[in-house]
């Protein structure tokens, strides 16, 4: 764990983009929590709380095109713009202090959400670009473990925030998160030449990313099992009430199997690097979704520790076949696709999760919940299966790079 983190540490540029992610991070994890909680109070209406979630994840089934945008920029000149942009915008967010102006805040969510998706494929391919080759698993499993240790401590202190002084004082922390990345993004040492002229369509751009990513052999397995693997992902998180009241615990009990699936997220971030280098990225990846499959059946057993130690094992799961992938990705493609690249396999990747939970939250009314978990374990062990079943291939296959 040292290792990996002094590995990253000691290069500068990759110290910087790690420090951008984890400061921008805390402010959106807050914020994120809180916007929900800002609706509520304001017109106490639970649907319009509900929302804000929309507002902020319907951009991403726009990653293709906002990936192409980034493609079509300087990385490094449209980060800094970019973060320091949404600064500003928050600060629109001040004057929202009624119902009448819950317009205003489900505008900036959509915006926020937008700009989400362009930084994210703009960050995989200036990263790509501007960290060692070699380190890129250490990075994107450190992004990992950042991000998931935000979700632990910044909605606690925005929702303290948010009880102390109001919503706008915690859109006000968000804005100053975001400039302090902008001047990290901005410290960095990258030569970046400007893109070349295309003459295709918006259109043909978008299309051309995906086209390589469905092409290639090394990536397209990743992806599809990351996007099955937060399908289930969803279909699992809508069960975890049930779970909860199987065990005999109020809803409440909901929020130490999310810190305990956090903290096995932050683990195996911390050693993403080390592990992929050891067994390669599919290895990586196929055994992280066969321990989400021994977790579903963690939890249909009547005990705690069974199902904290189930809570776990998703958090150490999850993140292996997306770290994975997108290490795949900005290994495996063209600089000047990295972007859209990233954006299109992340909006596979996420977007089947919605679906899921709304499988499951109708599922779960229907059938027997241990017998939902069991299906769920035998369909996570499919998805890992090929995954798995690569790196029994003949020595004169290729062998995984990612």
């Amino acid at each position: 764990m040292a290792t990996t983190i002094g590995r990253v540490l000691r290069d500068r540029n990759a110290g910087l983009c790690l420090g951008a992610v984890v400061v921008s991070g805390f402010g959106s994890s807050a914020m994120t929590l809180v916007s929900g909680i800002w609706v509520k109070e304001l017109t106490g209406s639970d649907g319009l709380a509900a929302l804000c979630a929309l507002a902020l994840w319907a951009p991403l089934l726009f990653g293709p095109l906002l990936g192409t945008l980034a493609d079509r920029t300087r990385g490094r000149p449209l980060l800094v713009a970019v973060n320091a942009g949404l600064g500003v915008l928050l600060l629109a967010l001040l004057r929202v202090d009624s119902a009448a102006w819950l317009w205003l805040l489900f505008a900036v969510l959509v915006v926020y959400g937008a700009c989400g998706v362009v930084t994210d494929a703009a960050e995989a391919a200036l990263v790509a670009g501007a960290v060692g080759r070699d380190l890129l698993g250490d990075f994107n499993g450190l992004r990992m473990a950042a991000n998931e240790g935000m979700k632990l401590l910044a909605p606690l202190a925005g929702a303290a925030v948010f009880a102390s002084w109001g919503g706008p004082r915690v859109a006000l922390l968000d804005a100053v998160t975001f400039v302090l990345a902008g001047g990290m993004f901005a410290l960095l040492r990258v030569s970046e030449g400007r893109p070349a002229p295309d003459p295709e369509g918006w259109r043909e751009r978008t299309a051309r990313g995906a086209r390589h990513l469905w092409g290639d052999a090394r990536l397209r397995p990743l992806v599809v099992a990351g996007g099955l693997t937060m399908l289930s992902s969803g279909l699992g998180g809508a069960l975890v009430y049930a779970i909860v009241e199987a065990l005999g615990h109020s809803p409440t009990y909901t929020s130490v199997l999310y810190v305990a699936q956090g903290v096995g997220s932050v683990a195996v971030g911390l050693a993403s690097g080390a592990l992929m280098r050891r067994f390669g990225g599919r290895r990586f990846a196929g055994a992280g979704i066969a321990l989400t499959g021994v977790s579903a059946v963690l939890n249909a057993l009547p005990w705690d520790a069974a199902v904290l130690a189930g809570s776990v094992a998703n958090g150490v799961g999850l993140p292996c076949v997306l770290v994975a992938a997108l290490t795949a990705v900005q290994r495996e493609t063209p600089g000047e696709l990295v972007g859209r690249v990233a954006a299109t396999a992340n909006t596979l990747m996420f977007t089947p999760t919605a679906i899921g939970i709304v499988l499951g939250a109708a599922l779960v009314e229907l059938v027997e919940l241990r017998l939902l978990l069991c299906v769920l374990a035998g369909a996570r062990l499919l998805i890992a299966a090929p995954l798995l079943r690569a790196v029994s291939a003949p020595a004169t296959s290729r062998p995984p790079t990612a």
